[in-house]
């Protein structure tokens, strides 16, 4: 049976959001050493340079990066967290409908080990993704924020 992958939900991982609550193990985190490591071997492939690479600052729970080639300047944002990278069309304090198809290149992300998320999945409402595994507190966070899109969530400000 082949199933689409539209028709997949994503599962957020507990910790996601960048909250957790008082009891849990501290979350993963994504060193920003080898976000930045990785996106000099994207600029190679992508036959362009490292513009920046600016670490997570709090309230964020991501990095932000930038690439410059022939076709202009290209924005990811590497999640703190997990694994997780995004496309975007400028640097904003926060994202809710922003994000953008990744560049082909962005496949020497992927074969690093980095999920880079396609506009479509990021863009998805939150309510088709696969929410159980996160927390009280990261729940309690949702209904106050009120994020729309799986991007939202997964990329975010709050405090």
């Amino acid at each position: 049976m082949n199933v689409e992958v539209s028709q997949i939900a994503f599962r957020l991982e507990a910790g996601v959001t960048g909250f957790r609550d008082r009891g849990d193990p501290p979350l993963p985190r994504t060193d920003p050493r080898t976000c930045r490591a990785a996106w000099y071997a994207a600029a190679r492939a992508a036959g362009g340079q490292v513009e920046d690479f600016t670490e997570q600052e709090y309230p964020q729970n991501f990095h932000v990066a930038t690439i410059s080639d022939r076709a202009g300047a290209h924005i990811a944002l590497f999640h703190a967290h997990y694994p997780l990278i995004a496309f975007v069309g400028d640097r904003r304090y926060w994202y809710t409908d922003e994000f953008q198809e990744p560049p082909a290149w962005a496949t020497a992300l992927t074969d690093i080990g980095y999920v880079v998320l396609s506009a479509a999945q990021l863009l998805s409402p939150l309510t088709e993704s696969d929410t159980s595994p996160l927390s009280a507190t990261e729940r309690r966070q949702i209904k106050h924020w009120r994020p729309q899109t799986l991007g939202a969530t997964l990329f975010n400000s709050w405090d």
